[in-house]
């Protein structure tokens, strides 16, 4: 006897109980991808469950070096929720947790979950508000040493990279416009490896303002413009002086470039005109050091 499937198998081209291994899916059929394991699964790791949940990033610093840095300053003390893996609850733990923060111990993946989909946490979350700055007067008095101003500058990266860099040669803090800034949080504070706790920052409702006013409190405002006739080394010197750094492709706006003192470019003998504006920074601030005798 021949069964009603072989039958059908025959008038198909198909071997004898042969299954179709689209068989009981839906009626989309099957994906050209090849398919992904999810993130861990190769590993032998449960990968999260649950939906991401929205994610208020200037709200949360993530990673070793931020949070660590965060829990050290004193302006924030009392401050905030500690989200820690088992492991690294077990290591703040036993090293004493700065500022009697208490740590709120939390499954890896639920961790994950409370951040953007990018972020590096290392086992460790704050969750607080960003510091709220101080005002230009409490940063620029009494003049001596350096300062960074940034116009324009918005990427997250770039400003966290420029806050390292600018700690690491001795500036005495960065000047931003108040809007269409990031906050000292997230991704920023995550590339600035805990420099946003240690440098101050003021937010300026106009930096054309701030740097008559920096002026008056005895500063030289120092631009970095690709088409300057000086160089960087012409135009520093020894007296407080304000780096001002444009966003990259429009560089420093025309009239904060006409508050500046001088506009001064980086040689690059290599023939490459564009620099990263955290690059630039960091060359600007070594640069600077020197003449100030640091």
């Amino acid at each position: 006897m021949t069964s009603n499937r072989e039958r059908n198998d025959r008038k198909t081209g198909k071997k004898p109980g042969f299954k179709p291994r689209s068989e009981g899916r839906s009626e989309r059929g099957w994906s050209p991808q090849p398919r992904q394991e999810p993130r861990g699964e190769s590993r032998g790791e449960q990968p999260p469950r649950g939906p991401r949940q929205k994610v208020d990033a200037d709200n949360f610093l993530w990673g070793r070096h931020p949070v660590l840095a965060a829990l050290e300053n004193p302006a924030r003390k009392g401050m905030g929720r500690l989200l820690a893996t088992p492991e690294r609850a077990a290591e703040l733990e036993s090293q004493g947790v700065p500022n009697g923060h208490r740590v709120e111990v939390i499954d890896p993946a639920q961790l994950a979950r409370l951040l953007p989909a990018s972020a590096v946490h290392q086992g460790l979350a704050f969750k607080v508000q960003p510091l709220e700055g101080v005002s230009l007067e409490e940063l620029a008095e009494p003049a001596t040493g350096l300062l960074v101003m940034l116009d324009q500058v918005t990427d997250p990266q770039n400003v966290g990279a420029v806050f390292r860099s600018a700690l690491a040669f001795g500036a005495r803090g960065i000047i931003v416009r108040d809007r269409h800034s990031p906050a000292l949080a997230g991704a920023l504070a995550k590339a600035a490896a805990g420099a946003t706790e240690r440098l101050a920052c003021a937010r300026v409702v106009n930096l054309s303002r701030a740097l008559e006013r920096l002026a008056d409190l005895g500063w030289r405002a120092v631009g970095l413009d690709g088409s300057a006739e000086q160089t960087l080394e012409e135009a520093l010197d020894a007296r407080p002086t304000v780096l001002v750094m444009g966003s990259e492709g429009e560089g420093i706006r025309r009239l904060v470039a006409e508050h500046c003192d001088a506009l001064a470019r980086i040689p690059m003998p290599g023939g490459f005109e564009s620099l990263n504006v955290s690059n630039a920074a960091a060359i600007a601030l070594y640069e600077a050091a020197r003449k100030q005798g640091g």
